[in-house]
């Protein structure tokens, strides 16, 4: 796990700027760092730079930038390719000097060119320069586990794992991307490719960009709807073979992760996903798997004393750190430090607060991440299922309250809430995203007019009939792994492990494990209402059913106690009708009567009915990135 930064073009950037961009990413690599110029001819110069955090291979070998013997290719890389080992059988006529990783890759792209990242199974964000061809490649890993954006403008390229080392590079002022504001707002995050800023953007998962003579080009080297179709054609007929062939896949992907030559251990959260990880680790492990879980003081939260009940059936070496309230509050100041554009999923403290905890004993952390999206685990995918079952009466609603006579005494209105989301979901390219009431509306609206000629992104995204699939749940499904588990759930673990130097794994995201998920039938991961079927019996394998099967409880950031308590002043200092005037982003009458109308509900005054705290929530987060970072 690692930070690279870099640029392509004719700028003046000297050694020294590098490394100061480079340094803006201490926290992903304390353990090493480089930085390196090239002339590349025709007044061209690239750089390429590289925080280290050493897992495989300690010693000085492991240095990057890292070239080939011949000098012909140069990379930075951050991440872990986990067949290396066997790669590295297939590479005999290379001569290797080191026993790491990254030295696979240029040895891989010597052999096979960039097509060798078809053959990764890994987490990875690389960028590699040929010589000859003076050709610069990015790749980003399949589902987009590691972070790699890209500034491109007047034919000039800088790139970096995070945004800190752009904002950092000369020359760059920073244009805020008004055009993602509202779906940023809605959905908490901004999904590749775009970023905060215009002009940079981030790599897209499955991806490759090519660099040459100032021009660039990208294409999919995996891409989940096709890789989808194609399994379909090879679906597991029987379910005893699903389970098996899983099951083997996932201990395969387990020990591959437990590759490390630095400590490693496990998050335990007490739920299927963790737990069934853990148990595998432990069970290919020698020694007890150090497991981590965060516990909180308030009973009907806590889910500690399920995570410590697993832990000690497979009798695993348990760490776990009750938090409060006041902690969880003394990071939100943090947010936009590690969070480097507007990020307002909440579950980011948590999450910031076990990796920290894991840590102090650890290097590495397997995670359960992935078995929510890849095996119909969210509880939208209940709702899912129902509205496909209700869509036709929605749509007759519908109708009905469109004719003339019928629509002027707005009697949709007058509908119970469930039945006027059902009736209002005629959208077909976003048929799985229905509810929030007028959450989208209230979003859009919060942003500046803009001019006609720039395209504001959906708040909502409107490719799911690109799947060519009728089953709403799976439709539901890939859409989650194109854009909520990179651009939300991978986002918040990298950056809240990375915040503290903590490499995260993820089994579930094996390559195998996730092409195989698509061969497997959908009715057995959703059998008879039950979620995740297939990977619950799994589990069932290695712990009692009695220890995992409860109602899942979860812990909710307190956000209206603190937006109204704590946090109340600065709300209303970033949401002033002067200041959001002086702003000129958002539309500075609409923002603050709502945001003064949600302050006044429940508590704090006469209830309004504005109940907006998930808005609110990213307004602030928004608001707290932009006094830190605008430039």
């Amino acid at each position: 796990m690692c930070g690279i930064c870099g640029y392509i073009g004719r700028k003046s950037i000297t050694l020294e700027q590098l490394k100061a961009m480079n340094d803006t990413m201490y926290h992903r690599g304390p353990d090493d760092s480089g930085e390196e110029i090239y002339e590349m001819g025709g007044g061209w110069r690239a750089g390429f730079a590289q925080r280290r955090l050493s897992i495989l291979d300690l010693s000085a070998l492991g240095h990057q930038p890292m070239h080939s013997p011949d000098g012909r290719v140069s990379i930075v890389y951050n991440g872990e390719i986990y067949n290396f080992r066997e790669l590295r059988e297939e590479l005999a006529d290379y001569s290797f000097r080191s026993d790491c990783d990254t030295e696979v890759i240029i040895a891989a792209y010597l052999k096979w060119g960039i097509q060798c990242v078809e053959r990764f199974n890994g987490m990875f964000a690389i960028a590699l320069y040929d010589r000859r061809t003076e050709e610069i490649f990015l790749v980003r890993d399949r589902i987009g586990k590691k972070p790699l954006y890209y500034w491109y403008e007047n034919s000039e390229l800088v790139f970096a794992s995070e945004l800190k080392p752009i904002m950092k590079c000369p020359g760059f002022t920073g244009e805020i991307e008004a055009r993602v504001l509202s779906r940023y707002l809605f959905q908490q995050y901004i999904n590749a490719p775009e970023s905060i800023w215009k002009k940079v953007y981030k790599v897209e998962p499955g991806a490759v960009l090519r660099y040459l003579h100032g021009e660039i080009s990208t294409w999919k080297y995996w891409d989940i709807k096709e890789v989808y179709r194609q399994a379909q054609q090879n679906r597991v007929k029987e379910y005893c073979d699903a389970k098996e062939q899983l099951k083997a896949l996932l201990k395969k992907s387990v020990r591959m992760r437990m590759i490390a030559d630095v400590p490693l251990g496990s998050f335990l959260s007490g739920g299927y996903d963790s737990s069934l990880i853990t148990a595998i680790a432990q069970e290919c492990s020698d020694s007890p798997v150090k497991t981590f879980s965060i516990g909180f003081h308030e009973e009907r939260y806590n889910e500690a004393k399920y995570a410590r009940a697993v832990a000690e059936y497979l009798g695993t070496n348990h760490t776990e750190l009750y938090i409060d309230e006041q902690d969880m509050f003394d990071l939100v100041e943090s947010i936009p430090q590690y969070y480097d554009e507007p990020f307002a999923d909440s579950s980011q403290i948590a999450t910031m607060m076990v990796s920290k905890l894991a840590r102090e004993q650890v290097t590495v952390a397997l995670s359960g991440d992935g078995g929510d999206e890849f095996f119909c685990g969210y509880n939208v995918y209940d709702n899912v299922a129902r509205a496909q079952r209700l869509d036709r009466l929605g749509g007759m609603v519908h109708s009905i309250c469109s004719v003339p006579g019928v629509r002027q005494l707005r009697l949709e209105d007058r509908l119970p809430f469930k039945v006027r989301v059902i009736a209002g979901n005629r959208e077909k390219g976003s048929k799985t995203q229905f509810g929030a009431g007028n959450y989208p509306i209230r979003a859009r609206a919060m942003v500046k007019t803009m001019p006609a000629e720039e395209k504001v992104v959906p708040v909502h995204y409107l490719n799911e009939s690109s799947y060519g699939v009728e089953n709403w749940q799976i439709r539901r499904m890939l859409l989650d792994m194109d854009t909520y588990l990179p651009g939300d759930i991978l986002c918040k673990v990298d950056r809240a492990a990375m915040k503290y130097s903590l490499e995260s794994r993820c089994p579930i995201l094996d390559k195998e494990v996730m092409e195989y998920s698509f061969c497997i039938p959908h009715e057995y991961k959703y059998s008879n209402g039950n979620k995740k079927y297939i990977l619950k019996d799994i589990a069932y394998d290695y712990i009692p059913k009695e220890l995992l099967e409860r109602p899942k409880v979860g812990f909710g950031v307190p956000l209206d106690k603190w937006l109204r308590g704590p946090l109340r002043e600065q709300v209303l200092d970033y949401s002033s009708y002067d200041y959001l005037k002086k702003q000129d982003i958002f539309d500075a009458e609409y923002v603050s009567d709502m945001i003064e109308g949600y302050l006044l509900t429940g508590d704090a005054g006469p209830a309004t009915g504005a109940n907006y705290s998930k808005l609110a929530w990213s307004f602030f987060v928004f608001q707290q990135w932009y006094r830190k970072y605008h430039v």
